[in-house]
């Protein structure tokens, strides 16, 4: 089955971390770059981060670096985002999909960062 599943999300306080997973199946992991994607509620979604398999080089929107950072394990088929230093304003779902072509979305993780 050809399919990105993100998950590892859930509620955080401001100030605290959690690691997202993307476990990917059905395509060859290594032909793509895997990026990570947010929704604000009543917005479109956003880029995060984005790491390419096959040599490893990486970009993050400006207001996650220093605090996010994206790896991948090609042996799991599986991308992470190590999220640092929380803060409420990255409360959001939070996708992953291959570029430059993506699948259809799926339904994301949650993250909540709140007191």
């Amino acid at each position: 089955d050809v399919q990105l599943q993100a998950s590892g999300g859930g509620w955080v306080q401001p100030g605290g971390s959690l690691r997202l997973s993307c476990a990917s199946s059905g395509f060859t992991f290594d032909d793509y770059s895997i990026g990570w994607f947010r929704q604000f509620p009543g917005k479109e979604r956003e880029g995060v981060s984005c790491i390419s398999v096959s040599d490893g080089s990486t970009h993050y929107e400006e207001s996650v670096k220093g605090r996010f950072t994206i790896s991948s394990d090609k042996a799991k088929r599986t991308v992470y985002l190590q999220m640092n230093n929380l803060k409420p304003e990255d409360t959001a779902v939070y996708y992953c999909n291959k570029l430059p072509i993506p699948l259809p979305w799926g339904q994301g993780t949650h993250v909540t960062v709140s007191s």
